[in-house]
């Protein structure tokens, strides 16, 4: 009998078909808080049923899961992209959902085909300096087993607390429709709960919340579920607004470890034409009083807005999360619609003080004008913006770019996506957005898809980008893109630990020497040496320093 097992990377991405060729590690340094992935890839030549087990000091800090391909039904949407750093253009199955062992019993099918399994590792806060040992044992029930190892050693430093501002957009919507449940019913807050929970688990610290269904990917003249926390009624010329459901959003947050809020967009997406669908009640009649036919600058709208956006601030000084909280105006307007958003940011600036409002937008004019404290920027677009030493730069990317920038699609390498935490550090990027943590649906949310059998929203964007989770039967299932992120933004976090050490045009210096050039969004060395070579330097750096 044929047995082949090999421990890789976390930045490999194992196929079915893959012959198991890949470097083989077995050793790691890393720093007591610090998140260690890899994955164990096994292929037997029968059919076999084995069992998993896991020894370590760690304890349960070191859990299994299972890496189930997703389907990758449209890989890329432009044409053109031969050449470019994709692992196939082509469409099928790819290694991305992740499973937790404790659902399969700690037992896996073996097969011809390649199995693959998640080590992760959260070294607690509190481990001591020193070698460690995690053991994984493979035992097929033929009685014989194999052990796997990786030797750990904990230099004398700590992680320090992440300092990007991390979002990608949660739709409360999308959970009740996938697991069938009623909007804000018993069974939909503790999925909220447990949605939220994963988004913490992968570095998000920032959420959207709905306080007014989001006006996002929402086709004109259409509503999405209601998703609205905010129940209000108007009295002639004066509304009174309860907050009882945006307070207990808000408390599962802070529950969960979010730090930052974000209120759902004033206005509608692209250009800010419109008011987003407010449901309110007058006259005991519940239902759209703002929306698609509603001007964003009417008389009606803005004295509204006057008295939400009160209502809102006292609230969140009451919550303790004013300072934390951003407000959007409209989502990623154009230059075409540069008078509309003009409007509707004159509205909103007087009306939030101090609270920050930021949009993802990528012509710089906007904020020049002034029109938006804290620019969202492309990553197509970020060094236009980089020119201007702009004091709080954020940036996103979302369906593209395909070409040449890092991103996330699942037909990408790991690397393509991990790189961007060395970016994000060199350029002093303060926060990072995505539009999709669990988009469920087709492209402007026509009707809601299957995330198992299409990750394009039924071939509306390149497969992975509308989620980064999954919904499971009463549960969420992370991503091996997630997680990859997560490596991203420790990347980061690595780079300030030895900032404190030798500077900060010392670390700069040493990812550009590691890159063989001036490291930019644009350019940036692909394949995986690059970034395990840096980050292991950096940390053999860091040990130095702390010696």
């Amino acid at each position: 009998m044929e047995f082949q097992i090999v421990q890789v990377s976390s930045l490999e991405k194992v196929r079915a078909e893959d012959r198991l060729d890949h470097h083989e590690i077995h050793a790691k340094s890393v720093l007591a808080g610090e998140r260690l992935s890899y994955q164990i890839c096994v292929r037997t030549d029968c059919r076999m049923d084995a069992a998993v087990s896991v020894e370590s000091p760690f304890g349960s800090s070191v859990r299994l899961y299972l890496v189930k391909d997703a389907n990758m039904d449209y890989p890329v949407r432009e044409t053109g992209n031969e050449g470019e750093d994709y692992i196939t253009l082509e469409p099928g199955m790819m290694p991305d959902i992740l499973v937790p062992l404790e659902e399969t019993g700690f037992r896996v099918t073996l097969t011809d085909r390649v199995s693959t399994l998640w080590v992760r590792a959260d070294i607690p806060g509190d481990a001591a300096p020193g070698d460690y040992e995690i053991k994984v044992k493979v035992a097929p029930e033929s009685g014989w087993n194999i052990c796997e190892r990786m030797y750990v050693h904990v230099i004398p430093a700590k992680m320090p607390e992440q300092k990007l501002i991390y979002t990608r957009w949660f739709y409360a919507d999308c959970i009740a429709v996938q697991h069938h449940v009623e909007i804000y019913s018993e069974e939909h807050w503790e999925l909220i709960d447990k949605y939220i929970a994963a988004a913490a688990d992968t570095g998000i610290n920032m959420i959207l919340v709905p306080i007014h269904t989001p006006p996002l990917d929402t086709e004109v003249g259409t509503v999405r579920p209601c998703v609205q926390l905010v129940d209000i009624e108007k009295q002639g010329d004066q509304y009174t607004f309860s907050f009882q459901r945006f307070r207990r959003f808000i408390d599962i947050c802070k529950k969960n470890g979010i730090r930052y809020f974000e209120m759902a967009h004033m206005f509608s997406q692209w250009g800010a034409k419109c008011a987003p669908n407010i449901m309110v009640t007058e006259n005991g009649v519940k239902g759209y009083l703002f929306g698609w036919h509603v001007a964003a600058d009417s008389e009606e709208y803005v004295s509204f807005l006057k008295q939400y956006i009160a209502a809102i601030s006292k609230e969140l000084e009451a919550e303790g999360i004013s300072e934390q909280t951003y407000f959007h105006i409209s989502d990623e307007p154009s230059q075409d619609s540069m008078d509309t958003y003009r409007t509707a940011s004159d509205i909103m600036r007087p009306l939030i003080g101090d609270s920050k409002n930021f949009d993802a937008l990528s012509d710089y004019s906007f904020y020049e004008n002034g029109l938006v404290s804290c620019p969202v920027t492309s990553v197509m677009h970020v060094h236009e913006f980089l020119e201007h030493d702009i004091p709080n730069q954020w940036t996103y990317y979302c369906c593209n770019p395909e070409k040449v920038f890092t991103n996330s699609f699942m037909a990408m390498p790991s690397a393509r996506t991990r790189v961007l935490g060395f970016l994000l550090y060199k350029y002093d990027i303060k926060g990072f957005l995505h539009w999709g943590f669990n988009f469920y649906n087709s492209s402007v949310s026509r009707y809601p898809v299957n995330p198992y059998l299409t990750t394009s929203g039924d071939r509306s964007y390149p497969s992975g980008d509308p989620f980064i989770v999954y919904p499971g039967r009463d549960c969420v299932y992370l991503s091996v893109r997630g997680e990859v992120m997560y490596d991203a933004i420790q990347d980061m976090d690595i780079c300030f630990a030895l900032e404190r050490h030798i500077g900060r045009e010392a670390v700069v210096a040493m990812i550009d020497r590691a890159a063989g050039r001036n490291l930019r969004f644009d350019d940036y060395p692909r394949g995986k040496e690059f970034l395990e070579g840096l980050r292991a330097e950096m940390v053999e750096k860091i040990r130095e320093c702390c010696a």
